[in-house]
């Protein structure tokens, strides 16, 4: 067992210990129903020394739910991360929102965006990796009663104050573990949440664009826009 694994199955003992009220009605841990993919990711990318770690808010309803990968659109987790393994459910299911594992018909436009990338720039997973490892900040999904996906940013401020630190902590040892000194959050959020975890220290923050299809920006060419944004940044 490496030693990202042994990060995540703390932070998932953790988290899955909190309490959330509504209009939260579903929480989902994709670390515990799909901690076999999830670790698969771990163990196979995990072992190298990257100069950046790319940190996503939480797990997608069509993605990390689905096959415990950090933005794990099920086709691009397969063909270019070559990740499959079994899935689970969760606690407490939503009729809305099924887990189906690496059966989900269902595709994620961020996933798809954010792995896309990687392989047309460059090349490989194994050449990504080199360079970036990518984390979710939260490794929850909350669904309302409807369905509807809640992001930890609209959670009440009493149980942010439970779950961001816990968060926090999990982020700093993986950095650690990798060795690395910058974080690129993925969208606003996420550098936000980096920027407190790694207050009066000499970790590099950073931030790019989100994928997410609700961004107009995003749907302007995504790629692109990361490539320019890393050049800035020295990156690229």
């Amino acid at each position: 067992m490496n030693q990202l694994t042994k990060i995540s199955r703390d932070l998932a003992r953790k988290v899955d210990g909190l309490k959330f009220e509504a209009p939260v009605a579903h929480v989902y841990n994709p670390l515990i129903y799909a901690r076999e993919p999830h670790e698969k990711y771990l163990e196979k990318f995990g072992s190298g020394r990257p100069e950046a770690i790319l940190v996503g808010m939480n797990p997608g309803p069509f993605g990390m739910a689905q096959t415990g990968v950090p933005f794990g659109d099920v086709t691009m987790t397969r063909e270019f991360l070559g990740i499959e393994g079994a899935v689970g459910k969760p606690r407490a299911e939503h009729s809305k929102r099924r887990i189906d594992g690496f059966a989900c018909s269902r595709g994620e436009v961020s996933g798809t965006r954010v792995w896309s990338w990687a392989r047309d720039r460059f090349g490989s997973a194994e050449s990504f990796f080199q360079r970036f490892f990518v984390v979710n900040y939260c490794p929850l999904v909350f669904l309302e009663d409807s369905g509807r996906n809640r992001t930890p940013d609209k959670l009440p401020r009493h149980e942010r104050d439970a779950l961001f630190p816990v968060c926090d902590d999990a982020l700093r040892k993986t950095l650690s573990a990798l060795g690395s000194s910058m974080v690129i959050g993925i969208g606003v959020f996420a550098q936000a949440r980096c920027r407190d975890a790694f207050e009066s220290t000499d970790i590099r923050v950073e931030r790019i664009l989100h994928p997410s299809p609700a961004s107009p920006a995003a749907n302007r060419g995504w790629a692109p826009q990361v490539d320019r944004q890393l050049r800035e940044m020295g990156i690229l």
